[in-house]
């Protein structure tokens, strides 16, 4: 544990002389393969399994979440009721495709065989994690910019 922390500190201190935000993701990528193994302890097999599901899911959802920014940003005042229902329902069935994508990593997951169930309930406790680690050194590097004059 003081492991990783220690090397997440040292990896994000460096993350701000990054200038390219494609850099920045592929850095913070990479942190969160490192955090998700060590903290799952997956085996050298278990990675070789796991890693490209779980690459084919995180790049599915990061393409269901850029729809998703597109449908809100359609979202204006002046729509009429009938076009707001036709959103609504839209909207439904993006929440209902998010939800069945990870449903079908998780039962992929197990039905290959991939983590024993136990690691695949520790994945969401270990990706929870990573972001709320990611969004706190964000705020505390966020927060020493607004202090700078």
């Amino acid at each position: 544990m003081k492991k990783i922390t220690i090397i997440l500190f040292v990896i994000l201190t460096s993350w701000s002389t990054f200038s390219q935000d494609s850099d920045k993701r592929e850095k913070i990528k990479s942190l969160k393969v490192a955090f998700i193994t060590e903290r799952l302890a997956l085996t050298q097999t278990e990675a070789q399994k796991f890693w490209p599901i779980y690459n084919a899911y995180e790049t599915e959802k990061d393409t269901q979440r850029k729809l998703g920014y597109e449908k809100r940003n359609q979202i204006s005042e002046d729509i009429t009721e009938a076009q707001a229902r036709v959103m609504l329902n839209d909207l439904i069935k993006f929440e209902r495709n998010r939800e069945n994508l990870r449903i079908d990593f998780i039962e992929n997951l197990l039905k290959q065989n991939v983590l024993p169930a136990k690691k695949i309930l520790q994945l969401k406790t270990a990706e929870d994690e990573f972001n709320r680690k990611m969004l706190h050194e964000y705020r505390k590097r966020h927060g020493d910019k607004q202090e700078k004059p």
